[in-house]
């Protein structure tokens, strides 16, 4: 797909393209000069139109209008951004993603998308936005589909145009330094949106394709693309290592784990040492303790941590990182069968801490548990942080959007919430507080895997907390915003592949 920002100002009606779209503030139709200069080209015909269809400029509108020749453009997309007031700088992602998918429905090549006015500091976020916002409304996961439902789309051009002559950013200017701007900001835009569309893939495709074993081959890809380093593990070398967490979840499943570790080492001296460590349990039926149907649909989905930091590590090393990252993907099925973990089981991790098992449906943090284990004693990292698909419980705490944020430190964690803020993905910070402490006591070993339904989502981390020491950690439930019900903005149906962006906007630093 190709963006342009334009050098120089060019009518609207002589734009040749299959498509035009305005983004439109609501309450303010009538004082909108492009607006205002398309509707004397269409010989006045736009209010009684705009009244006919209700169009006033919300933000859950939109509307077509074919223009017969009468402007070079065959279409006019009318895009609602509701109220100036609320309008937030990451709103352009998913205001050219509706407008990118109206396009799309009538099989468009080529896109003018006309911004609001913007301020010329905003130029290389604008074109990344944008870019984002076009290149992810266009995903879809159409592998298994056959016939007329599988059209992909055609669309190649993007061209951005200012708001009114002269508007100062995403807007036509000779200015050297925007057109630099802008040039960064689309590939920055490429590289979030491919390594989210990665996550994508990984997290819809089914268990029976995405194993263990294939998702090792899918990091030995990335890492011959991308010149990283890789280590996988099987089980003879994660018992050597006493992974026996790790193992036990992974004993039930006829399908072998599969420990991953890409790693990517800046071309300077590393500014710091980053370990993402993502879950990556690739189907969980909760092992003997056993889930529902309904519970098991979209257990495919556990592995969106994996997914999360698979697609990040793709996107930092082609964008240049200045740290030295590490991913780690304990990856594993959680089965029932004769040979699963059992309820009273006590098992000994990596670090030698024992636990004693109380729920094999909790399966995700013991994973996590010999992961962390493993990055302290071989990477001995700066900062590590996990990204976990890891209880219901979060997303009744939060909602289907929001990702729970827990951390030994706070000066770790607040750098990241600001991230994804900027990254326009949600998340919020959640305590670890000690008195829960007390539901993971046990009788028999060190730590007991579950506390009571009471604050799950706390003792999850809790848990974890007990395997990380002194190094400065992070905790990212998003069992919630792994997956979207519905189409939205730039986020298709399944799989969002969140994470991706954050964890972009957290490690690299903008020019």
């Amino acid at each position: 797909m190709q963006f342009t920002f334009p050098t120089e100002t060019q009518e609207l009606a002589t734009l040749r393209v299959d498509a035009c779209a305005l983004i439109l503030f609501e309450g303010e139709l009538s004082d909108n000069p492009v607006l205002r200069a398309l509707d004397q080209a269409l010989s006045g015909i736009l209010p009684g139109l705009l009244e006919d269809e209700q169009f006033t400029g919300k933000k859950t509108q939109s509307f077509t209008l074919h223009t017969h020749g009468k402007v070079a453009a065959g279409r006019v997309l009318l895009v609602g951004a509701g109220k100036r007031k609320d309008f937030q700088l990451n709103d352009v992602r998913s205001l050219t993603a509706r407008a990118v998918r109206m396009a799309n429905a009538s099989r468009t090549r080529s896109i003018g998308i006309v911004l609001p006015e913007l301020e010329p500091q905003h130029a290389e976020r604008v074109a990344q936005l944008v870019t984002e916002g076009a290149v992810l409304s266009c995903y879809q996961f159409d592998k298994y589909w056959t016939g007329e439902r599988k059209k992909p789309s055609v669309l190649s051009d993007v061209i951005v145009l200012p708001a009114v002559p002269g508007a100062p950013a995403g807007s036509p200017s000779s200015d050297p330094a925007i057109k630099a701007a802008q040039v960064r900001g689309v590939a920055r835009g490429q590289a979030v949106a491919q390594g989210t569309m990665l996550a994508r893939d990984l997290v819809n495709e089914g268990a029976n394709e995405m194993t263990p074993r294939h998702l090792a081959e899918v990091a030995g890809k990335l890492a011959k693309e991308r010149g990283l380093e890789l280590t996988v593990l099987g089980p003879s070398e994660c018992r050597e290592l006493g992974m026996r967490l790790f193992l036990a979840v992974a004993q039930g499943s006829n399908e072998e784990p599969r420990f991953i570790h890409l790693t990517y080492r800046p071309s300077g001296t590393p500014r710091r040492k980053v370990v993402l460590i993502g879950k990556s349990v690739t189907f969980d039926s909760g092992g003997l303790s056993i889930k529902t149907s309904d519970g098991m649909l979209d257990m495919k989905m556990d592995m969106g941590g994996g997914g999360a930091v698979l697609g990040a590590m793709s996107a930092l090393s082609q964008l240049g990182c200045p740290d030295e990252v590490h991913v780690i993907c304990a990856a594993t099925e959680n089965m029932p069968s004769g040979t699963a973990y059992k309820l009273g089981d006590v098992l000994r991790s990596m670090n030698g801490k024992t636990v004693e098992i109380n729920n094999t449906d909790a399966e995700g943090r013991l994973t996590l548990a010999d992961a962390l284990s493993y990055a302290q004693e071989k990477i001995k990292p700066d900062l590590m942080i996990d990204f976990a698909t890891l209880t219901g419980a979060c997303e009744v705490a939060l909602g289907p959007h929001c990702a729970g944020v827990m951390t030994n430190t706070q000066d770790a964690s607040t750098p990241l919430l600001d991230a994804a803020r900027a990254a326009g993905e949600e998340m919020w910070p959640l305590p670890l507080p000690e008195r829960l402490s007390e539901a993971l006591k046990s009788d028999i070993a060190d730590v007991k895997q579950c506390g009571d339904r009471k604050g799950g989502c706390l003792t999850a981390g809790l848990f974890l907390k007990e395997f990380v020491g002194e190094t400065p950690w992070i905790h990212v439930d998003m069992a919630g915003p792994v997956k979207a019900t519905s189409e939205s903005g730039h986020h298709s149906k399944g799989a969002t592949g969140f994470g991706v962006a954050s964890i972009i906007e957290f490690l690299l630093p903008r020019s």
